[in-house]
């Protein structure tokens, strides 16, 4: 299940996109998927992600992890929700800088001992960095379910 939600009147955009899956695997090993930043690369449908040092496993809200983007630059992460096994969100910066606007959320609700549904949200409402708009423009339900699919494929393999 994807889904968009126009942002405000008169800006025509979607700028809250998700994406919904259910998977054949516990929230707890999805979620040590997506709480771990150096995982993270291998599950990215947005193919943007090359690399995270290990050891970066979040824990709290307040946590900044740190991510090198395949063109090169380093992501600053922060951490503005956590609840262990349900809930991971973070607004992306560049190096040294404030975040910008735009948050990636991961929620994961069980449905049985080995089925978890996962939504993976993209929210770009609140975007200052006109640099970054073509960016988010082209991220839509499809990328997200591509980086849920992913996912599901690493966690249903074990």
């Amino acid at each position: 299940m994807s889904s968009t939600t126009p942002d405000g009147p008169g800006r025509g955009e979607h700028r809250v996109v998700s994406a919904s899956r259910d998977v054949a695997a516990d929230t707890a090993t999805l979620f040590d998927l997506i709480a771990d930043p150096a995982q993270q690369p291998r599950w990215d449908g947005n193919d943007n992600l090359a690399e995270a040092e290990p050891d970066q496993r979040v824990t709290a809200v307040g946590q900044v992890f740190r991510t090198t983007i395949t063109q090169g630059s380093v992501r600053e992460n922060h951490v503005v929700e956590f609840s262990e096994g349900r809930r991971l969100a973070w607004r992306p910066a560049s190096e040294g800088e404030p975040p910008a606007g735009h948050l990636w959320r991961w929620e994961l609700e069980p449905l049985g001992p080995s089925l978890t549904r996962v939504t993976h949200t993209y929210d770009w409402s609140q975007l200052t960095d006109d640099r970054r708009l073509p960016r988010a423009r082209a991220t839509g339900p499809e990328q997200l379910r591509a980086s849920v699919d992913r996912l599901a494929a690493l966690a249903e393999r074990g």
